[in-house]
């Protein structure tokens, strides 16, 4: 059949699609759309464009639905004639979204190239009462802890997404066009938005932890479920099949610990702790001790691992009482004073010692600054973590970036379940330092109006991709591609050629992927924002 061309001016649009049905046809089903779209506006008092044309559709479909049904009462005719019908109506469609989706590219609001977010926020105890709602501009006049914001797809606290007055769950809109929200690749690989990205504020440490890789977590999550533990289960270690490499960005300054120190290190330094102990508690580290004087690292790791969860109790509360009469002393029951010191024992790591005794009394990870690499970030610095790091943050706000995954295996510093024969099974006992990553100084984008400064943070991981993303003033195009959520962190942006959109400090938003043709949005203004996004290819 010859194709026609036909002309669409409705709800403050005007586009030309090419088509091969007969004209007469598409003139009589735009004039019934036109007819549901007017009625739709003087039934329910709508001016919003979006919402007119969503509930016209939807109005006309219920209609079609009520036709159908009564039609069929011929089942076994209408049912066969239904499926062919739906099959063809379905191809239509998509035909017809996929025009229109490039006819409107450049005609409709910029809101359609990105959609406002709203958050769930998770209160657990160790939050901060201040970072976050700060950063939102939101009062928490009760002190309640505000630990984490989530912004993503994930089921234990989706995103929703805010049109107007309503809203929708991301994951639900990602579901209803994969190939156009998550981009081709991303579709094909994922199906679904493979990055969790938050807001941590960590008021008091976190439990030390780590996290498993694809094929252990998968192994695990099948292998509890099974077993019949129910998800929210206390002694549940597998609440999905992922893997949960992250990123950890500073807000503020930021202090955490991170990868086990080589055994030759850790001997060193429970050696110089210990030379002042009680010959009672030297006796009952010598497990521990004797793991360490094998400097094959991950045999040693290991053992030690093991010895220091296999303390006994009294030891355990020794351990406790001689850290806290330590602070308490000044170090004055130290034989030598500058032993400990030469030997690397530093006062940070004796402060935190005292602190987590104070927290966790009797927890054998009282020592972890011992035996795991402390770290200190500066604002805008980051460190990355793969599967099987024994890591925990301890003080600081920032952001956070990982695969959409919630599986965590405790090692020490908390009243939570610790499963040690998994943990055993998932950590890398190999000496793990991690690198600090550092983006470009502020005022390297120079001069006001100067391009956007825009650094990506490298990480070797599939699903996720950091980045900063600066400006002065000027207009400049989003630098990554979608799909993407951003949060602004400074300052204001404007969207949109006369700045219909404007998106201030606290503010998150989802950028869809596209067909491939899609043009990124353009921001303009003072800001500053973090985006987590698929790398590229």
């Amino acid at each position: 059949m010859a194709a026609n061309d036909l002309h669409l001016e409705i709800l403050g649009t005007s586009f030309s699609i090419t088509t091969d049905e007969d004209p007469a046809y598409l003139e009589e089903i735009l004039n019934q759309y036109r007819t549901a779209v007017e009625n739709t506006q003087n039934i329910f008092g709508m001016k919003d464009p979006l919402k007119i044309a969503v509930l016209a559709g939807f109005l006309l479909c219920d209609e079609i639905n009520k036709i159908r049904t009564q039609a069929g009462k011929d089942r076994e005719k209408a049912e066969a004639r239904r499926e062919s019908e739906d099959r063809e109506l379905e191809q239509r469609t998509l035909n017809l979204i996929a025009r229109l989706d490039r006819v409107l590219e450049d005609k409709v609001s910029p809101l359609s190239k990105l959609f406002k977010l709203r958050n769930q926020v998770k209160h657990y105890e160790w939050g901060s009462p201040e970072w976050i709602p700060r950063l939102l501009g939101v009062s928490n006049k009760g002190g309640r802890p505000w630990a984490e914001l989530w912004m993503g797809s994930h089921p234990a606290a989706p995103s929703r997404l805010v049109f107007g007055e309503s809203e929708t769950g991301l994951g639900e809109l990602i579901a209803g066009n994969p190939a156009y929200y998550l981009g081709k690749r991303g579709a094909e690989q994922y199906g679904s938005l493979p990055f969790l990205f938050k807001l941590l504020a960590a008021d008091r440490p976190l439990s030390i932890q780590a996290h498993p890789n694809k094929a252990q977590a998968r192994e695990g999550f099948e292998r509890e479920g099974r077993a019949g533990l129910a998800l929210d289960a206390p002694d549940r270690n597998y609440k999905d099949p992922n893997h949960k490499p992250e990123i950890i960005c500073a807000l503020t300054p930021f202090t955490g610990m991170c990868g086990f120190r080589p055994p030759a290190e850790i001997r060193r330094l429970l050696g110089a702790f210990l030379s002042p102990a009680p010959a009672s508690l030297r006796e009952g580290f010598s497990p521990l001790l004797a793991a360490v004087n094998n400097d094959e690292a991950p045999s040693a790791l290991r053992n030690f691992t093991g010895a220091l969860f296999g303390l006994s109790a009294a030891v355990r509360e020794e351990l406790t009482r001689f850290i806290l009469r330590q602070q308490a002393s000044g170090g004055a029951e130290e034989t030598d004073a500058g032993a400990a010191a030469a030997c690397g024992v530093s006062a940070a790591q004796r402060e935190l010692m005292y602190r987590f005794a104070e927290l966790y009394p009797g927890d054998p990870a009282l020592i972890s600054p011992l035996y795991l690499n402390l770290f200190s970030l500066e604002p805008g610095e980051a460190v990355f973590l793969p599967a099987g790091i024994l890591h925990a943050y301890i003080y600081g706000f920032g952001i956070e970036l990982m695969a959409s995954s919630d599986n965590v295996l405790r090692g020490g510093l908390t009243p939570k379940h610790v499963d040690l024969p998994e943990l055993l099974k998932i950590l890398d006992f190999s000496p793990f330092k991690p690198e600090i990553l550092k983006p470009p100084p502020e005022n390297s984008g120079g001069a006001q109006n100067a391009p956007a400064v825009c650094f990506r943070y490298p990480a070797p991981c599939k699903e996720f991709s950091l980045s900063v993303m600066r400006s002065t003033g000027g207009k400049t195009p989003f630098c990554g591609t979608g799909p993407a959520i951003c949060i602004v962190t400074e300052g204001e942006l404007a969207v949109g050629e006369k700045g219909e959109i404007r998106l201030k400090r606290g503010e998150s938003f989802f950028i869809p992927a596209g067909d491939g043709d899609s043009k990124p949005p353009e921001f303009q203004g003072n800001f500053t924002l973090y985006a987590a996004s698929l790398p590229a290819p």
